[in-house]
């Protein structure tokens, strides 16, 4: 739905915003730098502007930035942004337009879309591949970046060829979940457009579920987004930026900042403003935390408060080698300085310095926090001198050691929380220098007793190793980069886990009611943060979910446990979604197309998604650590598909996939390449529309040469033929839906019903193995017409038929789009007729009536588009899927439907007492199925079929169970069926 959005935003901006090619010629381009800001409506005359500022808008060389608008919309801690950056290439020869964003490290860039001489080119996300071939498209494609842990990239960066006299038009969006830290949510967003920018606006609307409380904007940061993530406690409040507005209204938060040109200049000339930054906080309450419901979704923040402090026993590990001398080992004794002053009388601690060689502060023991022993303590660390090399091995084995031995021993107490602080700037050099080994000796060391919290300094650290040390023992890493401060970063990063509140801590939900849950088991909850977790809900017409907290604390064991109302929930969240809707839309600015009124509405919309959002974001995250833990060669790749089907299936970038965008060509006449042409589709494939109100949309199967009326726009009737339609196979899944199934050799037609739940994804057709084909659809829920026996009615409301040969190709039907993803990505609508070819699929749209999907020559399958007008409460807009042709897919097909193609069935009678009727059986593979005669209607309930209906959700008939073939996310194509 967001490439669509952002497909509809840039096709549909003025010709103004995007360049049309008609307005750019002529004296346009002959005006005065005043003339041409002064049309920019920046509220200043034109000769007010500072002769600096016109001299450095006039030297420009590269193309210059009209337009930087940036909106975030953040719902419950989930934010979605969308930047929109118009260039204007003032020279008549093409010059290359070099866009670049600064990304949050936690965040996923999930779309990423052109507009250069009035063609779209639009992102596709894949796979990464192991190695990739010179001279291969998508590398030349690719110049966004690597995302991978070692390099931790933060700017998002495009290149391209901008005709002259022409504009270009680039859209970002990327979307994160705030992490609480020391008790603040902090949202950033880089301004550096390296030039000055005629009209510059930023938007934040900031919602949640609880009040929003102590919500501040920070005075613009110049430091890197990430050096300060991990800083000392909030400094007290100073004045925000130049231009900032802050509304509150009924717990809505907009904050607007939009400096003209003139204060732009002000702050810097280069256009480097730095981080626009804001703080806040929610209130909450003791108990099991909050959960919001969505959709089929739900998510749990759990962040209890006044707990008492749990006693914690530290020891601090620290780098002494010589590349550590300076500033680093300055820092770092300051910041241990201020720690021990923190450290609470029920503590106990140590110190270890490592180089060449180890030395213990105080060996074998954990010590007591006594005014002498932090004395003494002090002294260890004014005598630290770096020199030597890195021995990382024999620091953690020693600092490991320690541990244990004080926990084995009398002193220790049971509920305290044991951690390891391990700092340094460098690889290994001395000892063990293999990252395999030290990390198998640090999990052998560490015996699950102790987490191990790793932090490093500058670029010459092996990041990879201190992340995998910190996520196999339970622990966190952080990087201090080599600018920043490292003693207010070490320190930061001590307040984040020196307040320990509860420990081993689990959180269980009602056992059938839910699935695919996210990380619940966490060994340490410290104050100030906050445990997020998200699943799916296995039926949403349940009217609770139990949920149950356990943990430890420092006196004793806990038990949380209540029961939440699914669907008062899920009232309360739609109407958290419907504000934020409103205030993202509402904007701050009068519309103008293509520009902040055009994000809004991308955001505004996709926030109705945020809760499955979440889900998909914390399960990839969630994946991407469990790869970097795996153990064994198959352990990595199960991890790494599961995670990057995630990523597809949600367009996230991340360190398992790429965004590759094809790259626009400018001719020699400095024309663009034109697009693909998408032509009117016609001939033998179509099938006709049947509309009425308050009906759904009808396909008309039945040939026909007869001739139809229609108004033309004078309102006159123009006589149109009927194009004659396909003829397709009865074997299909439609409606509730009711799926049936035709055996052509027994002459016999077999149906049944599948009662799924909304939400729920189903495999129709597998065989990706053989063809490459797999077919999947995603229920919607309805409730049920007056008078029916039954609570709810399910009907498919979108269906993905993905292709792996000769290339990766998909295409996802709902009833609004379609949307090609193959050499190109094209999204068409579906009011409108049209056909596609890409080699590896086509497409052929009959508006709202019908897509025919064809793979090869020898497989195609039509989904009819059922639309309603006037839609009565219990009637949902649907989709219909019929197999057309079959013959590509091979004999080990599976699925719904799949698993019957090359399958033949025969009716039997079972021995009945006499004077009884016998029963009818169906005799499938080595089963016997109970059946009875029914009729269905078919082809939108223009045609009727009778057919032998097994019951129980085709118990028996099927393959295993119907839990079998209920998939993760629309892009799975799990080699392997599960049945």
């Amino acid at each position: 739905m967001l490439q669509l959005l952002l497909l509809t935003l840039l096709v549909c901006a003025s010709p103004r915003a995007l360049g049309d090619p008609g307005d750019l010629g002529g004296s346009r381009f002959d005006r005065d730098i005043d003339s041409e800001l002064a049309d920019f409506d920046l509220d200043i005359a034109p000769r007010r502007i500072p002769r600096q500022v016109k001299t450095i808008l006039t030297k420009e060389i590269k193309p210059h930035i009209q337009e930087l608008s940036i909106k975030t919309t953040i719902i419950s801690r989930y934010a979605f942004t969308a930047v929109y950056c118009a260039m204007l290439n003032r020279h008549s020869a093409a010059t290359e337009g070099v866009f670049q964003f600064q990304i949050p490290a936690n965040a996923y860039v999930s779309n990423f879309t052109m507009l250069i001489g009035g063609r779209v080119y639009q992102s596709e996300v894949r796979p990464k591949e192991k190695r990739v071939k010179q001279g291969n498209s998508k590398a030349k494609n690719k110049e966004l970046g690597d995302a991978s842990p070692e390099a931790e990239v933060e700017v998002f960066r495009t290149a391209a060829k901008i005709p002259g006299r022409n504009r270009a038009v680039f859209l970002l969006t990327y979307e994160e979940l705030l992490q609480r830290r020391l008790g603040r949510y902090e949202h950033v967003t880089s301004l550096r457009p390296l030039q000055l920018v005629s009209r510059l606006s930023l938007d934040v609307t900031v919602v949640d579920h609880s009040p929003i409380t102590d919500l501040e904007v920070l005075p613009l940061r110049d430091g890197r987004s990430s050096a300060a993530a991990s800083g000392p406690k909030i400094p007290a409040r100073s004045e925000p930026p130049i231009t900032t507005a802050i509304k509150n209204e009924n717990n809505v938060y907009k904050i607007t900042f939009s400096p003209n040109i003139v204060q732009q200049a002000k702050i810097t000339t280069n256009g480097i403003l730095g981080d626009f930054v804001i703080r806040y906080d929610v209130q909450r309450d003791m108990g099991i935390g909050d959960i919001q419901v969505l959709n089929g979704h739900f998510v749990h923040y759990f962040a209890p408060k006044d707990l008492p402090v749990v006693p914690k026993n530290v020891v601090f590990v620290i780098d002494t080698s010589a590349s550590m001398l300076g500033k680093k080992i300055r820092q770092t004794k300051d910041a241990l300085f201020t720690i021990l002053r923190d450290l609470r009388p029920d503590d106990r601690f140590n110190f270890i310095s490592f180089s060449s060689k180890i030395k213990v502060w105080q060996p074998d023991r954990l010590v007591p926090v006594t005014p002498l022993t932090v004395r003494d303590a002090k002294k260890f660390i004014l005598s630290l001198m770096p020199t030597g090399g890195t021995n990382i091995n024999d620091a953690i084995q020693t600092g490991s050691s320690l541990l244990r031995r004080y926990l084995s021993g009398p002193d220790a107490s049971p509920n305290s929380v044991s951690l390891i602080i391990f700092l340094t700037d460098g690889r290994p050099t001395v000892g063990e220098v293999q990252s395999v080994a030290i990390l198998g000796n640090t999990r052998s060391a560490v015996e699950e007793q102790f987490c191990v919290f790793t932090i490093g300094i500058g670029n010459d650290v092996d990041y990879r190793l201190l992340e995998r040390m910190a996520l196999e023992n339970c622990g966190m890493m952080r990087r201090i980069h080599e600018e920043a401060d490292a003693g207010a970063m070490l320190k930061g990063f001590y307040d984040e886990i020196g307040t320990p509140l509860l420990s081993d801590i689990r959180i269980n939900y009602t056992e059938d009611s839910v699935q695919y849950v996210t990380q619940h088991m966490f060994t340490n909850y410290f104050n100030g943060s906050e445990i997020v977790i998200a699943g799916k809900l296995t039926n949403q017409s349940t009217e609770s979910l139990h949920v149950q907290v356990t943990a430890s604390n420092k006196d004793k064991s806990i038990i949380l446990e209540t029961d939440v109302p699914l669907r008062r929930r899920q009232m309360e969240t739609k109407k958290h979604v419907k504000a934020a809707k409103a205030a993202t839309m509402g904007g701050a600015q009068p519309p103008r197309p293509g520009g902040v009124q055009g994000l809004a509405t991308v955001l505004g919309l996709v926030a109705e998604d945020f809760v499955e959002r979440v889900w998909g974001f914390l399960s990839v995250k969630e994946g991407l650590r469990s790869r970097l833990r795996s153990q064994t060669m198959k352990e990595r790749e199960d991890h790494t598909k599961h995670a990057t089907n995630l990523s597809i299936a949600y367009h996230f970038l991340t360190p398992l996939t790429n965004l590759v965008v094809e790259k626009p060509v400018v001719l020699a006449d400095g024309t663009m390449v034109p697009a693909p042409a998408v032509t009117p589709a016609g001939g033998e494939n179509e099938l006709p529309a049947d509309v009425e109100d308050g009906k759904p949309q009808k396909a008309n199967m039945k040939p026909s040469s007869q001739t139809s009326s229609q108004k033309n726009s004078t309102g006159e009737v123009e006589r149109r033929p009927v194009k004659k339609s396909i003829t397709i196979s009865k074997t299909s899944a439609d409606g509730d839906p009711h799926f049936v199934v035709e055996f052509p050799l027994s002459k016999l037609t077999v149906c049944f019903n599948i009662n799924g739940e909304p939400g729920h994804i189903l495999r129709l057709v597998s065989d990706h193995r053989h063809s490459g084909v797999t077919v999947n659809g995603k229920l919607i829920g309805a409730p049920a017409p007056p008078g029916s026996h039954k609570q709810q009615r399910t009907y498919f409301s979108t269906i993905t038929v993905v292709v792996d040969h000769p290339r990766r190709a998909y295409i996802e039907v709902t009833p609004k789009k379609v949307i090609l993803d193959s050499r190109d990505r094209v999204v068409l609508p579906c009011h409108s007729t049209a056909t596609v070819d890409s080699g590896v699929l086509s497409v052929s749209i009959v508006e709202n009536s019908n897509v025919t999907v064809t793979v090869g020559g020898n497989m195609s399958f039509v989904i009819l588009l059922h639309q309603y007008k006037n839609p009565a409460p219990y009637q949902r807009d649907h989709l219909g899927f019929y197999i057309g042709n079959s013959k590509g897919l091979s004999s080990s097909c599976h699925g719904l439907l799949g698993q019957f193609l090359h399958e033949d069935v025969r009716l039997a009678e079972l021995p009945a007492p006499e004077g009884t009727k016998p029963s009818p059986v169906l005799k499938v593979k080595d089963r016997l199925v109970p059946v009875v005669q029914k009729s269905r209607r078919i082809y939108g309930g223009t045609q009727s079929v009778d057919c032998w209906f097994a019951r129980n959700n085709a118990a028996k008939l099927i393959d295993g169970q119907y839990e079998d073939y209920v998939m993760s996310h629309m892009f799975d194509t799990a080699d392997s069926n599960r049945v």
